[in-house]
């Protein structure tokens, strides 16, 4: 695959699973798509017949609980980061993504069967030079405590994320990636999201995580992990909020040229970040792939700084 041109994926693959929210089965499949034909998530199995959407900052409707899209007839789709960061994180330019449900499938809780699935569909180069954001200048969003900045880079794509929680279980951890189809795959694809046991009652309540399980989720009590088979990276948690943002920055619509920093955010903060930047049309400009410097191919792997062990739930700001 050359760097300079698009790319879209060979054939289709499926993947099935439940929603973390619903608890419902659900089918994913992703495709081919044209050039510049960007991120499209196609709505089956609807009365009146199939509806499309662009994985675009301006489809998201909501972001408390997961990044949903939609139009101006509703909610159409919700967790789609998981999805989304997979074919941003393996270089893929134009795709579609039916799905038969209104969530997508959590499958273990990351990336890591999206991965495999584009795997399986294979990566293929397109005719047209490929396009991308390029940050011109910093953009900065700060709520409360939470603080997130895109900023410009020369090198390609970086996202840096900061957790600070009070409880002790969690403490501080800190986690950088040079974004590259290698260091996604080896460094965040297989990163879950997480969440506290005692947010479960309250979320139940409220119609949400309906579906998830230590199969699907690492969990924390106050004191312990509850997962069985323990963590995957001592870092999980931090790895998983970089997985997310790389997610939610693909609704950008194109790749990002620039350094993406959070501070104790999730998809609200993300979003609104985001939404700033293409909001001010002196802070960035589109680029073709001869005009931009190539990115470094290696991952540059996380400075961890874990306070304790880990921890877990599906808050707004925490899965």
């Amino acid at each position: 695959m050359k760097f300079s041109r698009q790319t879209t994926l060979r054939s289709q693959a499926t993947v099935c699973g439940i929603g973390v929210h619903s608890g419902s089965p659900v089918s994913l499949t992703i495709g081919p798509a044209s050039v510049d034909a960007g991120l499209i998530f196609v709505r089956t199995g609807l009365e009146g017949g199939e509806r499309e959407v662009q994985a675009t900052a301006r489809s998201v409707i909501a972001t408390e609980f997961a990044t949903v899209l939609g139009d101006s007839e509703g909610p159409l789709v919700s967790t789609v980061e998981h999805v989304l960061a997979a074919l941003r994180g393996m270089g893929v330019d134009n795709a579609t993504i039916e799905i038969d449900g209104p969530e997508a499938p959590i499958m273990d809780g990351s990336a890591a069967a999206f991965v495999a699935a584009i795997d399986q569909a294979g990566v293929v180069s397109q005719s047209a030079p490929r396009r991308y954001i390029q940050v011109l200048k910093p953009v900065q969003v700060a709520v409360g405590d939470c603080f997130g900045e895109l900023r410009p880079y020369a090198s390609g794509f970086r996202a840096e994320a900061e957790i600070d929680f009070a409880n002790p279980v969690i403490g501080r951890q800190t986690y950088a990636l040079e974004l590259n189809p290698e260091g996604f795959r080896r460094e965040v694809a297989r990163a879950r999201t997480f969440g506290f046991m005692n947010d479960t009652a309250r979320l139940w309540r409220a119609g949400f995580a309906l579906g998830a399980s230590f199969e699907n989720s690492v969990v924390f009590d106050e004191e312990r992990l509850l997962n069985p088979e323990g963590l995957r990276f001592a870092d999980e948690c931090v790895r998983h909020k970089v997985l997310d943002a790389v997610g939610d920055l693909a609704l950008a619509g194109l790749p990002l040229l620039g350094a993406y920093r959070s501070v104790r955010g999730g998809h609200k903060l993300n979003h609104a970040v985001l939404t700033a930047l293409l909001a001010d049309r002196t802070a960035w400009r589109e680029v073709e792939a001869e005009t931009a410097r190539r990115p470094r191919v290696q991952a540059e792997t996380g400075r961890g700084v874990v306070g304790g062990r880990i921890a877990a739930a599906f808050g707004p700001d925490v899965s």
